[in-house]
């Protein structure tokens, strides 16, 4: 329930203090995990920071000595452990602590397990699939590179890039690699290269180191922002046999910051020596096609018909002639024979014509109408009739008696 205060009517400091500690001893005890930083033992009390390993927040516990001692030497500073507290508001003083009453070290064991948990989790949401990671741009104009400061790993990745490739460009971004704030700065320093334009592709390295130093790449903020990232990203953390989940989320897994550069930036030299080749394999095809192309063309020139095309044209002229002989001799027999029969015919005609019997002192008696008279009882007295001799031909006319 909110206070009910006025410029009139304000609450006292007590009354506000004991309020917010009422409210917060409400919450109880409770497990608590977070980094020692800090820690100060002053006689029988021991106090130190507790650190959120991602966020950058902290918050100061207090305990009795002998409950540190109870977590044994592994209780130092830097070290991870899970504290048994009860959240305690300090009235006089206006402070906010944790009273701790049993503090664990996280071992390795505890640390793998949670690793486990965490990638299994990851997996199930598909932030490990194969089908989201992006390749590597063949040549990358400006690499950005995220590794910490004067370090190993940032040599050997731009002496091994540079060495490979001299006109590469870097844009590096330098954090801290491992404890408290390493995750957080990491994730920064991603976010400034992710939203530069100019930066094709982006390396995160670090060298070897234990399960602890090496945390802060399996933080799952940190694992996260990478997938969520525009730009390819290298994961080049540790050697060959650590594998942070970085890792399985990078769209490229590197061994180490060396392999890392050789992955990301091609070799000047193998990529001159197969321009070289494949300039060489391009003139023996080249050359190969050109030679058979003269060679089929030597063929075709050698051909009848382009080796001596007058030839050619004698021969179909010879042929021509030919041809032309035989339809003359063709239509000449033809023509003869036409001739013969027209002979013979015109002589049947002829030996058949009434004109060669009229020739041989026969007459013919005709009508007027020139049909002709076959008897004699066809004619009556005073028809009028046409006697056709050879040449030419009189008129009579028929009598009584029989007579013309």
């Amino acid at each position: 329930m909110a206070l009910e205060t006025s410029p009139e009517s304000p609450t006292p400091v007590r009354t506000v203090l004991q309020l917010v500690g009422g409210w917060i001893s409400k919450l109880g005890r409770i497990w608590v995990e977070g980094q020692i930083t800090e820690l100060n033992r002053r006689g029988g009390t021991v106090y130190f920071t507790l650190r959120d390993p991602v966020a950058n927040v902290s918050v100061r516990v207090v305990c009795p000595r002998t409950v540190c001692d109870a977590g044994g030497p592994a209780v130092v500073d830097g070290a991870r452990v899970v504290v048994h507290a009860k959240p305690d508001f300090y009235i006089n003083r206006g402070s906010f602590a944790l009273s701790a009453f049993e503090i664990r070290p996280v071992g390795v064991g505890e640390l793998l397990a949670r690793l486990e948990r965490l990638k299994q989790l990851l997996a199930a949401e598909g932030v490990f699939n194969a089908e989201r990671k992006r390749p590597l741009p063949f040549l990358p104009g400006t690499v950005g590179l995220i590794c910490g400061r004067d370090s190993a790993a940032e040599r050997d990745v731009l002496e091994n890039s540079r060495r490979r490739w001299p006109a590469v460009r870097f844009k590096v971004e330098n954090t801290a690699v491992q404890g408290t704030y390493a995750a957080g700065e990491v994730i920064d320093a991603l976010g400034r290269l992710d939203a530069d334009k100019d930066v094709d592709v982006i390396i995160i390295a670090r060298g070897g180191g234990s399960l602890e130093d090496l945390l802060a790449f399996s933080d799952e903020a940190l694992v996260r922002a990478v997938a969520a990232a525009r730009t390819p990203v290298v994961s080049a953390i540790g050697h060959e046999q650590d594998t942070p989940l970085l890792d399985y989320v990078a769209d490229v897994r590197a061994s180490t910051p060396t392999d890392a550069a050789k992955k990301t930036v091609p070799d000047v030299r193998e990529q001159l020596t197969l321009v070289r080749q494949l300039r060489d394999r391009g003139r023996r095809c080249l050359s190969g096609r050109v030679e058979r192309e003269v060679q089929w063309l030597a063929g075709v020139r050698s051909r009848p018909a382009l080796a001596d095309p007058v030839r050619e044209i004698e021969r179909q002229a010879e042929a021509v002639t030919t041809l032309r002989d035989r339809a003359r001799r063709c239509l000449a027999a033809a023509l003869d024979r036409a001739a013969d029969d027209l002979s013979h015919t015109r002589g049947r005609l002829v030996a058949l014509s009434p004109a060669a019997t009229l020739q041989r002192g026969y007459a013919v008696i005709q009508r007027p109408d020139e049909s002709v008279v076959g008897a004699a009882a066809d004619v009556s007295k005073g028809d009028e009739l046409l006697i056709r001799f050879h040449d030419d031909r009189i008129a009579v006319r028929a009598e009584d008696d029989g007579t013309v």
